[in-house]
């Protein structure tokens, strides 16, 4: 099981069964280039692997207006 924190609604959701980047962002309904995956002080691209226990952020960076 993975902790996602969406930014900037602020929201904490916690998924299991996900393995890859690509995969979170799908669950979510993002794609790579509507936001961006964060762990600790890191960037991760769509093609890197998530582990059971990870804190991750997704901070959308698409424009809403």
């Amino acid at each position: 099981m993975i902790t996602v924190r969406r930014d900037p609604e602020g929201t904490v959701l916690t998924l299991d069964n996900v393995k890859t980047v690509r995969a979170l962002l799908g669950r979510l309904g993002e794609t790579c280039t509507t936001a961006l995956v964060i762990r600790g002080r890191e960037l991760l691209t769509e093609d890197r692997s998530l582990s059971p226990g990870d804190e991750i952020t997704v901070r959308t960076v698409r424009s809403k207006g």
